[in-house]
Protein backbone atom coordinates (compact mmCIF):
# COMPACT_ATOMS: atom_id res chain seq x y z
CA UNK A 1 0.00 0.00 0.00
CA UNK A 2 1.36 3.48 -1.22
CA UNK A 3 1.69 5.75 1.64
CA UNK A 4 2.13 9.76 1.03
CA UNK A 5 4.70 11.79 2.98
CA UNK A 6 3.50 14.82 3.07
CA UNK A 7 4.77 18.42 4.16
CA UNK A 8 3.45 18.77 7.44
CA UNK A 9 2.35 21.59 9.54
CA UNK A 10 4.65 22.74 11.85
CA UNK A 11 2.43 25.61 13.50
CA UNK A 12 -0.48 27.75 12.89
CA UNK A 13 1.26 30.04 11.29
CA UNK A 14 3.31 28.41 9.03
CA UNK A 15 2.20 27.97 5.24
CA UNK A 16 5.67 26.28 4.02
CA UNK A 17 8.45 24.74 4.28
CA UNK A 18 12.11 24.18 2.77
CA UNK A 19 13.45 20.70 2.61
CA UNK A 20 16.83 20.99 3.50
CA UNK A 21 18.22 17.31 3.50
CA UNK A 22 16.63 13.91 2.43
CA UNK A 23 18.16 11.36 5.34
CA UNK A 24 16.80 8.46 3.23
CA UNK A 25 16.53 7.72 -0.61
CA UNK A 26 14.90 5.56 -2.92
CA UNK A 27 14.85 2.09 -2.11
CA UNK A 28 15.91 2.33 1.83
CA UNK A 29 13.65 0.36 4.17
CA UNK A 30 12.38 2.76 7.21
CA UNK A 31 10.95 2.34 10.18
CA UNK A 32 7.57 4.24 11.50
CA UNK A 33 8.91 7.39 12.97
CA UNK A 34 12.42 6.96 11.85
CA UNK A 35 13.69 10.28 10.65
CA UNK A 36 13.54 10.55 6.66
CA UNK A 37 14.20 13.98 6.10
CA UNK A 38 15.09 17.50 7.85
CA UNK A 39 12.81 20.93 7.09
CA UNK A 40 13.48 24.65 7.97
CA UNK A 41 10.30 26.99 8.28
CA UNK A 42 10.29 30.96 8.81
CA UNK A 43 10.94 29.77 12.64
CA UNK A 44 13.16 26.60 13.35
CA UNK A 45 14.82 23.66 11.27
CA UNK A 46 12.96 20.23 12.05
CA UNK A 47 13.31 16.62 11.70
CA UNK A 48 10.58 14.70 9.88
CA UNK A 49 9.82 11.15 10.71
CA UNK A 50 7.91 8.54 8.17
CA UNK A 51 4.74 7.83 8.61
CA UNK A 52 4.71 4.50 8.32
CA UNK A 53 7.21 1.53 8.02
CA UNK A 54 8.29 0.12 4.47
CA UNK A 55 10.51 1.10 1.87
CA UNK A 56 10.72 4.55 0.31
CA UNK A 57 9.75 4.63 -3.10
CA UNK A 58 9.83 8.05 -4.38
CA UNK A 59 11.17 11.31 -3.71
CA UNK A 60 8.80 13.96 -5.38
CA UNK A 61 10.05 17.36 -4.22
CA UNK A 62 14.08 17.88 -4.22
CA UNK A 63 16.37 19.41 -1.68
CA UNK A 64 16.36 23.00 -1.72
CA UNK A 65 12.85 23.15 -2.52
CA UNK A 66 9.90 25.10 -0.61
CA UNK A 67 6.34 24.00 -0.88
CA UNK A 68 2.85 24.78 0.77
CA UNK A 69 1.80 22.75 3.65
CA UNK A 70 0.16 19.71 2.95
CA UNK A 71 2.25 19.17 -0.29
CA UNK A 72 3.11 15.43 -1.12
CA UNK A 73 6.59 15.21 -1.23
CA UNK A 74 7.57 11.57 -1.12
CA UNK A 75 5.30 7.95 -1.20
CA UNK A 76 6.61 5.18 1.40
CA UNK A 77 5.40 1.86 0.07
CA UNK A 78 4.15 -0.52 3.36
CA UNK A 79 4.95 -3.92 1.01
CA UNK A 80 9.32 -4.57 1.86
CA UNK A 81 9.42 -5.76 -1.25
CA UNK A 82 7.64 -2.76 -3.35
CA UNK A 83 9.78 -1.49 -6.52
CA UNK A 84 11.70 1.98 -6.37
CA UNK A 85 9.81 4.36 -8.62
CA UNK A 86 12.00 6.34 -10.73
CA UNK A 87 13.01 10.17 -10.01
CA UNK A 88 9.75 11.97 -10.58
CA UNK A 89 10.14 15.69 -12.68
CA UNK A 90 5.92 16.34 -12.33
CA UNK A 91 4.96 18.89 -10.26
CA UNK A 92 4.30 17.95 -6.50
CA UNK A 93 0.64 17.11 -6.12
CA UNK A 94 -1.72 19.03 -3.41
CA UNK A 95 -3.73 17.20 -1.02
CA UNK A 96 -6.87 18.40 -1.04
CA UNK A 97 -7.55 19.55 2.50
CA UNK A 98 -10.48 17.21 4.14
CA UNK A 99 -14.34 19.03 5.28
CA UNK A 100 -13.98 19.33 8.98
CA UNK A 101 -16.29 17.15 11.52
CA UNK A 102 -19.46 18.95 12.05
CA UNK A 103 -18.94 20.01 15.46
CA UNK A 104 -16.02 22.20 13.94
CA UNK A 105 -17.86 24.00 10.93
CA UNK A 106 -17.83 27.44 12.96
CA UNK A 107 -14.34 28.43 11.23
CA UNK A 108 -12.58 31.36 12.37
CA UNK A 109 -14.01 34.57 10.35
CA UNK A 110 -9.83 35.06 9.29
CA UNK A 111 -9.72 31.59 7.71
CA UNK A 112 -12.78 31.74 5.50
CA UNK A 113 -12.47 32.42 1.73
CA UNK A 114 -12.83 35.83 0.44
CA UNK A 115 -15.01 36.71 -2.62
CA UNK A 116 -12.14 37.59 -5.82
CA UNK A 117 -12.90 38.40 -9.41
CA UNK A 118 -16.11 37.43 -10.36
CA UNK A 119 -17.03 33.76 -10.26
CA UNK A 120 -13.93 32.99 -8.00
CA UNK A 121 -13.06 32.42 -4.70
CA UNK A 122 -9.87 33.02 -3.60
CA UNK A 123 -8.82 31.98 -0.04
CA UNK A 124 -6.14 33.73 2.14
CA UNK A 125 -4.45 32.08 4.93
CA UNK A 126 -3.95 33.18 8.50
CA UNK A 127 -0.48 34.76 8.15
CA UNK A 128 -1.43 36.40 4.84
CA UNK A 129 -4.08 37.85 6.54
CA UNK A 130 -2.25 38.93 9.42
CA UNK A 131 0.08 40.70 7.20
CA UNK A 132 -2.22 42.36 5.14
CA UNK A 133 -3.96 43.81 8.56
CA UNK A 134 -1.01 45.03 9.79
CA UNK A 135 0.27 47.17 6.61
CA UNK A 136 -3.41 48.67 6.09
CA UNK A 137 -3.76 46.55 2.61
CA UNK A 138 -8.00 46.31 2.28
CA UNK A 139 -9.81 43.36 0.68
CA UNK A 140 -10.14 45.12 -2.20
CA UNK A 141 -6.11 46.04 -2.61
CA UNK A 142 -5.47 42.48 -1.47
CA UNK A 143 -7.46 40.89 -4.46
CA UNK A 144 -5.75 42.88 -7.06
CA UNK A 145 -2.21 40.75 -6.13
CA UNK A 146 -1.42 38.37 -8.26
CA UNK A 147 -0.29 34.85 -6.44
CA UNK A 148 1.97 32.08 -7.43
CA UNK A 149 0.34 29.81 -5.25
CA UNK A 150 -1.74 26.61 -6.35
CA UNK A 151 -4.88 28.25 -8.68
CA UNK A 152 -3.47 31.68 -8.28
CA UNK A 153 -3.24 31.48 -4.36
CA UNK A 154 -1.44 34.16 -2.28
CA UNK A 155 1.48 33.33 -0.75
CA UNK A 156 3.47 35.37 1.86
CA UNK A 157 6.09 35.82 -0.22
CA UNK A 158 4.01 37.31 -2.77
CA UNK A 159 2.32 39.50 -0.46
CA UNK A 160 6.16 40.67 0.87
CA UNK A 161 7.48 41.52 -2.74
CA UNK A 162 3.96 43.55 -3.29
CA UNK A 163 5.21 45.47 -0.35
CA UNK A 164 8.46 46.36 -1.26
CA UNK A 165 6.75 48.03 -4.53
CA UNK A 166 3.89 49.30 -3.12
CA UNK A 167 5.27 52.95 -2.30
CA UNK A 168 5.97 54.22 0.82
CA UNK A 169 2.56 56.21 1.28
CA UNK A 170 0.51 53.30 -0.39
CA UNK A 171 -3.04 53.96 -1.99
CA UNK A 172 -5.07 56.56 -0.46
CA UNK A 173 -6.42 56.32 2.66
CA UNK A 174 -4.26 53.12 3.37
CA UNK A 175 -1.64 53.48 6.17
CA UNK A 176 2.15 53.31 5.35
CA UNK A 177 4.04 50.64 4.77
CA UNK A 178 6.79 49.64 7.28
CA UNK A 179 10.00 49.44 7.00
CA UNK A 180 11.69 46.50 4.82
CA UNK A 181 14.07 44.40 7.10
CA UNK A 182 14.31 41.84 5.06
CA UNK A 183 18.04 40.55 4.27
CA UNK A 184 19.40 41.29 0.79
CA UNK A 185 19.84 38.33 -1.70
CA UNK A 186 23.30 38.44 -3.12
CA UNK A 187 24.69 36.61 -6.13
CA UNK A 188 26.79 33.89 -4.72
CA UNK A 189 29.41 34.14 -7.67
CA UNK A 190 29.52 38.31 -7.50
CA UNK A 191 30.52 37.40 -4.26
CA UNK A 192 32.86 34.66 -4.70
CA UNK A 193 34.65 36.54 -7.17
CA UNK A 194 34.89 39.92 -5.33
CA UNK A 195 36.05 37.64 -1.99
CA UNK A 196 38.21 35.13 -3.88
CA UNK A 197 39.23 31.92 -2.19
CA UNK A 198 41.65 30.94 -0.48
CA UNK A 199 41.77 34.28 1.60
CA UNK A 200 38.15 34.39 1.95
CA UNK A 201 35.61 31.95 2.55
CA UNK A 202 31.91 33.00 1.90
CA UNK A 203 29.05 30.93 3.20
CA UNK A 204 25.19 31.25 2.51
CA UNK A 205 23.05 32.23 5.31
CA UNK A 206 20.34 29.58 5.97
CA UNK A 207 17.45 30.30 6.77
CA UNK A 208 17.20 30.36 10.16
CA UNK A 209 20.02 32.64 10.16
CA UNK A 210 18.01 35.18 7.80
CA UNK A 211 15.55 35.23 9.84
CA UNK A 212 17.00 35.71 13.14
CA UNK A 213 18.97 38.61 11.45
CA UNK A 214 15.97 40.44 10.19
CA UNK A 215 13.99 39.87 13.44
CA UNK A 216 17.27 41.47 15.54
CA UNK A 217 17.14 44.83 12.96
CA UNK A 218 13.48 44.95 13.03
CA UNK A 219 13.80 44.93 17.25
CA UNK A 220 16.60 47.62 17.10
CA UNK A 221 14.73 49.76 15.02
CA UNK A 222 11.18 49.86 16.93
CA UNK A 223 12.34 49.93 20.37
CA UNK A 224 14.91 52.55 22.02
CA UNK A 225 17.12 50.01 23.77
CA UNK A 226 18.06 50.94 27.35
CA UNK A 227 20.16 48.73 29.92
CA UNK A 228 20.84 48.39 33.37
CA UNK A 229 23.43 46.13 35.31
CA UNK A 230 23.74 44.54 38.72
CA UNK A 231 25.45 42.65 40.53
CA UNK A 232 23.89 39.44 42.61
CA UNK A 233 25.87 37.56 45.01
CA UNK A 234 25.09 33.63 44.23
CA UNK A 235 27.10 31.89 47.17
CA UNK A 236 24.10 30.41 48.81
CA UNK A 237 22.86 28.85 45.55
CA UNK A 238 26.55 27.91 44.41
CA UNK A 239 27.25 26.38 47.80
CA UNK A 240 23.71 24.38 47.53
CA UNK A 241 24.08 23.55 44.55
CA UNK A 242 27.31 22.01 45.43
CA UNK A 243 25.94 20.17 48.07
CA UNK A 244 22.47 18.64 46.32
CA UNK A 245 23.38 18.09 42.87
CA UNK A 246 24.34 14.64 43.04
CA UNK A 247 20.83 13.58 44.78
CA UNK A 248 18.95 15.86 42.67
CA UNK A 249 20.08 14.13 39.61
CA UNK A 250 19.44 10.41 40.93
CA UNK A 251 16.05 11.68 41.68
CA UNK A 252 15.02 13.61 38.51
CA UNK A 253 17.26 12.16 35.64
CA UNK A 254 18.90 15.34 34.70
CA UNK A 255 21.47 17.97 36.19
CA UNK A 256 20.35 20.97 38.76
CA UNK A 257 22.15 23.84 36.61
CA UNK A 258 21.86 27.30 37.84
CA UNK A 259 18.68 28.13 35.10
CA UNK A 260 15.83 27.13 37.14
CA UNK A 261 17.16 29.21 39.65
CA UNK A 262 17.19 32.10 37.53
CA UNK A 263 13.61 31.43 35.54
CA UNK A 264 11.99 31.13 39.38
CA UNK A 265 13.52 34.26 40.49
CA UNK A 266 12.50 36.08 37.56
CA UNK A 267 9.06 34.45 37.53
CA UNK A 268 8.47 36.21 41.14
CA UNK A 269 9.89 39.35 39.74
CA UNK A 270 7.73 39.61 36.89
CA UNK A 271 4.31 39.47 39.07
CA UNK A 272 5.73 42.57 41.35
CA UNK A 273 6.13 44.76 38.38
CA UNK A 274 3.61 43.14 35.60
CA UNK A 275 4.43 45.80 33.16
CA UNK A 276 7.64 44.49 32.26
CA UNK A 277 5.84 41.48 31.18
CA UNK A 278 4.12 43.39 28.75
CA UNK A 279 3.54 44.73 24.58
CA UNK A 280 2.71 47.81 22.87
CA UNK A 281 0.14 48.50 20.49
CA UNK A 282 0.61 51.52 18.55
CA UNK A 283 -0.40 53.56 21.54
CA UNK A 284 -1.43 50.88 23.78
CA UNK A 285 0.34 48.61 26.05
CA UNK A 286 -1.32 45.08 26.60
CA UNK A 287 0.08 43.44 30.32
CA UNK A 288 0.13 39.74 29.52
CA UNK A 289 -2.12 38.14 33.11
CA UNK A 290 0.72 34.83 31.90
CA UNK A 291 4.20 34.56 31.95
CA UNK A 292 5.93 32.71 29.00
CA UNK A 293 9.24 32.89 29.48
CA UNK A 294 11.56 32.75 26.39
CA UNK A 295 14.97 30.94 26.88
CA UNK A 296 17.72 31.70 24.64
CA UNK A 297 19.59 28.18 23.38
CA UNK A 298 22.47 27.82 21.15
CA UNK A 299 21.55 25.18 18.37
CA UNK A 300 23.36 23.32 15.62
CA UNK A 301 21.74 25.83 13.39
CA UNK A 302 22.18 28.63 15.38
CA UNK A 303 20.87 30.80 18.26
CA UNK A 304 17.15 30.09 18.76
CA UNK A 305 14.59 31.05 21.95
CA UNK A 306 12.03 28.28 22.37
CA UNK A 307 9.60 29.21 25.34
CA UNK A 308 8.05 27.81 28.45
CA UNK A 309 4.86 28.51 28.32
CA UNK A 310 2.55 29.35 31.35
CA UNK A 311 6.09 29.53 34.00
CA UNK A 312 3.72 31.13 36.45
CA UNK A 313 2.39 28.10 37.45
CA UNK A 314 5.29 25.51 37.64
CA UNK A 315 7.46 25.59 40.73
CA UNK A 316 11.09 24.81 41.07
CA UNK A 317 10.95 21.56 39.70
CA UNK A 318 8.44 21.90 37.09
CA UNK A 319 10.39 25.17 35.92
CA UNK A 320 14.07 22.57 35.86
CA UNK A 321 11.99 19.75 34.13
CA UNK A 322 10.32 22.28 31.23
CA UNK A 323 14.32 23.95 30.87
CA UNK A 324 15.74 20.27 30.39
CA UNK A 325 13.23 19.05 28.15
CA UNK A 326 13.16 21.89 25.86
CA UNK A 327 16.47 22.17 25.54
CA UNK A 328 17.31 19.01 24.69
CA UNK A 329 14.94 19.05 21.97
CA UNK A 330 15.97 22.42 20.79
CA UNK A 331 19.58 20.63 20.04
CA UNK A 332 17.82 17.32 18.99
CA UNK A 333 16.11 19.73 16.29
CA UNK A 334 12.62 18.27 18.15
CA UNK A 335 11.40 21.25 18.41
CA UNK A 336 7.93 22.27 17.22
CA UNK A 337 7.30 26.14 15.26
CA UNK A 338 4.76 27.22 17.94
CA UNK A 339 7.15 26.61 21.04
CA UNK A 340 9.44 29.49 20.07
CA UNK A 341 6.17 31.74 19.74
CA UNK A 342 4.25 33.51 22.13
CA UNK A 343 6.83 34.76 24.75
CA UNK A 344 5.97 37.61 26.75
CA UNK A 345 9.41 38.05 28.83
CA UNK A 346 13.62 36.25 27.50
CA UNK A 347 16.20 35.15 29.26
CA UNK A 348 19.63 34.26 28.00
CA UNK A 349 22.57 33.22 29.41
CA UNK A 350 25.95 34.01 27.78
CA UNK A 351 27.73 33.19 31.04
CA UNK A 352 27.74 29.59 29.58
CA UNK A 353 30.49 30.97 27.34
CA UNK A 354 32.24 32.88 30.11
CA UNK A 355 31.36 36.29 29.15
CA UNK A 356 30.22 38.30 32.33
CA UNK A 357 28.54 40.91 30.74
CA UNK A 358 25.89 41.44 27.38
CA UNK A 359 23.69 43.53 26.02
CA UNK A 360 21.19 41.30 24.59
CA UNK A 361 18.46 42.66 22.05
CA UNK A 362 14.50 42.73 22.94
CA UNK A 363 13.03 39.93 21.52
CA UNK A 364 9.82 41.76 19.97
CA UNK A 365 7.23 42.30 20.83
CA UNK A 366 8.49 41.83 24.66
CA UNK A 367 9.72 44.82 26.00
CA UNK A 368 12.45 43.66 27.98
CA UNK A 369 15.32 40.48 27.96
CA UNK A 370 17.98 39.52 30.94
CA UNK A 371 21.38 38.90 30.44
CA UNK A 372 22.90 36.60 32.80
CA UNK A 373 26.76 36.71 33.36
CA UNK A 374 29.27 34.50 34.15
CA UNK A 375 29.42 33.41 38.05
CA UNK A 376 33.05 33.97 38.84
CA UNK A 377 34.87 34.34 42.22
CA UNK A 378 36.10 37.37 43.51
CA UNK A 379 36.88 39.46 46.59
CA UNK A 380 33.81 41.43 47.88
CA UNK A 381 33.19 43.48 50.52
CA UNK A 382 30.61 42.16 52.82
CA UNK A 383 28.79 43.67 56.09
CA UNK A 384 27.90 41.35 59.42
CA UNK A 385 24.58 41.68 61.30
CA UNK A 386 26.81 43.42 63.89
CA UNK A 387 27.58 46.07 60.82
CA UNK A 388 31.10 45.40 60.33
CA UNK A 389 32.87 45.37 57.16
CA UNK A 390 34.92 42.38 55.79
CA UNK A 391 36.59 41.31 52.88
CA UNK A 392 35.35 37.81 51.50
CA UNK A 393 35.82 35.38 48.43
CA UNK A 394 31.94 35.28 47.37
CA UNK A 395 30.24 33.55 44.07
CA UNK A 396 29.49 36.86 42.27
CA UNK A 397 27.34 37.32 38.61
CA UNK A 398 26.37 40.32 36.54
CA UNK A 399 23.12 40.56 35.47
CA UNK A 400 21.88 42.82 32.50
CA UNK A 401 18.34 44.06 31.78
CA UNK A 402 17.81 45.97 27.90
CA UNK A 403 14.47 47.30 28.27
CA UNK A 404 12.24 49.30 25.97
CA UNK A 405 12.04 53.48 26.97
CA UNK A 406 8.93 53.61 25.62
CA UNK A 407 7.10 51.89 28.14
CA UNK A 408 10.04 51.24 30.76
CA UNK A 409 11.42 53.99 32.38
CA UNK A 410 15.05 53.68 34.77
CA UNK A 411 12.94 53.76 38.10
CA UNK A 412 10.91 50.70 36.94
CA UNK A 413 13.71 49.06 34.73
CA UNK A 414 16.43 49.39 38.06
CA UNK A 415 13.30 48.08 40.64
CA UNK A 416 12.57 44.81 38.49
CA UNK A 417 15.77 44.12 38.19
CA UNK A 418 16.82 44.31 41.93
CA UNK A 419 13.99 42.01 42.37
CA UNK A 420 15.22 39.67 40.59
CA UNK A 421 18.76 40.03 42.53
CA UNK A 422 16.77 40.16 45.94
CA UNK A 423 15.23 36.86 45.34
CA UNK A 424 18.37 35.07 44.15
CA UNK A 425 20.41 35.69 47.34
CA UNK A 426 17.54 34.63 49.16
CA UNK A 427 16.16 32.07 47.34
CA UNK A 428 14.48 29.13 49.93
CA UNK A 429 15.65 25.90 48.77
CA UNK A 430 12.76 23.86 50.66
CA UNK A 431 11.72 21.26 48.53
CA UNK A 432 14.01 21.36 45.78
CA UNK A 433 16.24 18.23 46.60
Amino acid sequence: MQVDVVMPKMGESIQEGKILRWLKQPGDKIAKDETILEISTDKVDSEIPSPSSGVLTKIIVPEGETVEVGTVIATVDTDENAAVAAPSTEAPPKVQPQAPPPAAVSTPAKQKPVAGPPGETRFYSPLVRTIAQKEGIGMAELDSIPGSGNGGRLRKTDLMAYLKTRGAQGPAGVAPVAADFGIQSVDMAEIQKKYPAPRYQVRQMDNVQKKMAEHMVKSVHTSPHVGAISECDLSRIVSFRTTAAAQFEKTQGFKLTYTPFVFDATVRALKEYPLVNSSIEGDKVVIKNFINLGMAVASPTGLIVPVIKNAEEKNFLGLARAINDIAVRTRNKKLMPDEIMGGTFSITNYGVFGNIIGTPIISQPQVAILGIGAITKRPVVVTDEAGSDAIAIRSMCYLTLSFDHRIIDGALGGQFLEAIVKNLEAFDFEGIA
